[in-house]
């Protein structure tokens, strides 16, 4: 074992995060009907079928192992917001349409509902916001608004970061960490087994370990997955580590995404058995610097 423990009671840290980013099946349902042939995709559009919907269905499942999580939610630009130039942009249309509005009476329910039971909710600050402090502290203030509660952490959009910029972002609208820091095509620790401290004072960055899309791209199968992902708990434990993964909600859906619940379930359930501290960033935050929220 390392030399050093994540505290004097557990061996490592798994920091479990979900960036909210589309939990409507929207503009996919067309897409994926006609890159895999199946019809049964646009289901979701013409009956209340919500196959992306997973909140419930994953907060029981933390339930049910006795962990809770940080939901990272987004309030992204409409497309409208931007100039008319842009709209001619398809890749704008992927960024900007099919989102849902923070402010939802729905959306607001299910934060609350993570709130009152334990979760933490955080900020997903939206494409564009990673080097605008003004938009960053305007989706914070909107966010915290509807929790009724003040936020602690987050993580940028698509791992967007202009550094160190970013994290002085951050840092200056009151975040306490930033979680952005990784990469999507590529999963492990680079010898980075701490969180990094990049102002040399309370303010943490907790680097992205795995991301379940990037798992599963760069392995074969499920098995494969599993193998991969209990070599990272295992390594996170023989260092000492602070393991954070990325597991987007609509990912639960086992129909469209095969094998996804399962190695969640059976991640959580390795780092407890190797002696691993299981929950959300902002509790990690609390246990590394001692600081009371």
């Amino acid at each position: 074992m390392a030399d050093r423990s994540f505290d004097d009671d557990y061996e490592f840290a798994l920091c479990l995060t979900h960036d909210v980013d589309r939990p409507y099946k929207t503009f996919q349902a067309p897409y994926y009907a006609a890159t895999e042939r199946d019809p049964s995709h646009l289901r979701s559009l013409v009956t209340d079928e919500r196959p992306y919907w997973q909140f419930e269905e994953l907060m029981a499942l933390e339930d049910d192992l006795d962990v809770r999580s940080a939901w990272y939610f987004l309030n992204e630009k409409r497309l409208w917001e931007q100039s008319p130039r842009e709209w001619l942009e398809p890749r704008n249309w992927m960024l900007y349409t099919g989102r849902y509005d923070i402010t939802d009476p729905e959306i607001v329910d299910v934060v609350r509902a993570l709130d009152d039971g334990g979760w933490e909710v955080g900020l997903h600050g939206s494409y564009d916001s990673y080097d605008d402090r003004e938009r960053l502290r305007y989706e914070k203030r909107v966010l915290e608004d509807v929790l009724g509660d003040s936020v602690r952490g987050g993580r940028q959009h698509y791992l967007n970061t202009k550094l160190p910029d970013t994290w002085e972002h951050h840092r200056e609208i009151g975040l306490r960490y930033d979680a952005s820091y990784g990469s999507s095509d590529s999963y492990g620790f680079d010898g980075q087994y701490d969180v990094l401290r990049p102002f040399d004072d309370e303010f943490v960055v907790f680097p992205l370990t795995v991301m379940e899309t990037t798992l599963f791209s760069r392995t074969p199968s499920v098995d494969a997955a599993w193998r991969e992902c209990r070599r990272l708990l295992e390594e996170a434990a023989d260092n000492g580590a602070i393991m954070t993964a990325l597991w987007h909600p609509r990912y639960l859906n086992e129909e469209e995404f095969p094998g996804y619940r399962t190695i969640y379930r059976r991640m959580i359930e390795e780092a407890k058995a190797l002696g691993g501290w299981v929950g959300p960033p902002a509790e990690c935050y609390d246990r590394l610097t001692a600081v009371t929220p």
